[in-house]
């Protein structure tokens, strides 16, 4: 079995919903609670992971907190100028 996210357009659900059920033995429908309380949820989840992946590699620098608070307070120093 594989899973899938299907956005149906509002005017359709009724017949997407007929065939769903229609289908009952081949079709399980399930709510994603992830993307309930968060519809980019995926998305920002594969951004994560490669942002990470970056990291890891060495195309992408992280900052300590002393780094970050430094470049932080020159951005700002920067633009109230």
């Amino acid at each position: 079995m594989q899973t899938l996210s299907v956005q149906i357009e509002d005017s359709y659900m009724q017949q997407f919903m007929h065939f769903v059920n229609k289908s009952q033995s081949k079709v399980i429908v399930t709510e994603d609670n992830n993307l309930a309380l968060d519809p980019y949820f995926y998305e920002r989840q594969k951004e994560l992971q490669e942002t990470r992946i970056d990291i890891k590699n060495g195309t992408m620098e992280m900052l300590s907190e002393e780094q970050y608070e430094q470049e932080i307070e020159q951005f700002f120093n920067h633009i109230e100028k």
